[in-house]
C-alpha cells in the first residue's frame, strides 16, 4: 500500500481471465480475486495482491476511497463495497470495488463512535445501549465522513436517551436516518430479589394450624359443657 498525491491509498490490481471454481489457483498464488464496477461500466474482472489489500484493509476505514491502478494504467477512484472472507482464518475470499464519480452523491452507512462517559453507568452501574451503530447518509465522495462521534456524558440516568437528531452530521453531508431514533441510552442494573424463606413460612403456617384446631378443641369442649349444664 502506497499513497498517492491526492493523499489517497493506492491499490493495485491485474486483470484476470480465470473466474468459477478456477479462482481457486488465484488463490493459492497469493492474490485475491476482484471485480469492479460501476454505473455506466462494464464490470472487470481483477486479482489484488493478498498481503497488500490485507494492509489496506487494515488502515483505512470502510468508506475510505481508494485510488486504484489496473497493470500500471491511471488510477481511479473506488470504494471497498463488499469483501467476503473465510469463515475460519478471516482472510478475503473475494472483493468487490465500486468505482465512483467525484461528482455523483453516493448513499453509504456511517458507523456511530460513543466518546466520554456517563454518571448512570459509572455511579449507578448501568449497561451502555446502542440499538443503532450506523447512521445512512448522503454525500460526495471525498465528503464521506469515516465515522460520526457523540458523547455520551448526557446519559446522567436511565431515563436519558441520545437521538439521531443530536448528532453532530458535517455540514456538506445529508442524513437519511430517521431524527427520532435511538442511538444511545442506560439500561438499569437488574435488580435479584431475595428469595421468601419458604421453609420459615412453613413453620408458621404449621403453627397457625396447630393454634387453630387447639382453639376449636376447647370451643367444642366449652359448648358441649354448656349444652349439658342446660
Amino acid at each position: 500500500m502506497t499513497t498517492a498525491t491526492s493523499s489517497r491509498p493506492t491499490l493495485a490490481a491485474e486483470p484476470r481471465e480465470v473466474t468459477g471454481k478456477k479462482v481457486a489457483l488465484i488463490r493459492r498464488e497469493g492474490r485475491v480475486p476482484a471485480v469492479v464496477f460501476g454505473h455506466g461500466i462494464d464490470s472487470e474482472n481483477l486479482s489484488l495482491d493478498a498481503h497488500e489489500f490485507d494492509l489496506l484493509r487494515r488502515h483505512v476505514g470502510q468508506n475510505a476511497l481508494i485510488d486504484l491502478s489496473v497493470h500500471g494504467k491511471k488510477s481511479r477512484p473506488v470504494l471497498v463495497q463488499g469483501i467476503q472472507v473465510h469463515p475460519v482464518n478471516r482472510r478475503a475470499l473475494h472483493v468487490d470495488l465500486f468505482l465512483v464519480r467525484m461528482t455523483e452523491e453516493l448513499t453509504v452507512d456511517v458507523p456511530l463512535v460513543a466518546t466520554g462517559t456517563s454518571k448512570a453507568i459509572e455511579d449507578d452501574g448501568g449497561t451502555l445501549l446502542h440499538p443503532i451503530e450506523h447512521v445512512r447518509i448522503k454525500a460526495l465522495p471525498d465528503h464521506l465522513p469515516q465515522s460520526i462521534e457523540y458523547s455520551i456524558d448526557s446519559l446522567v440516568d436511565f431515563d436519558a436517551v441520545i437521538k439521531v437528531s443530536e448528532l453532530a452530521i458535517p455540514s456538506d453531508v445529508t442524513l437519511l436516518t430517521e431524527p427520532e431514533e435511538i442511538v444511545a441510552k442506560v439500561q438499569a442494573p437488574r435488580v435479584e430479589l431475595e428469595p421468601e424463606p419458604v421453609v420459615a413460612e412453613g413453620e408458621e403456617g404449621a403453627e397457625g394450624a396447630e393454634g387453630e384446631a387447639a382453639g376449636e378443641g376447647e370451643g367444642g369442649d366449652a359448648e358441649g359443657e354448656g349444652s349439658s349444664e342446660g
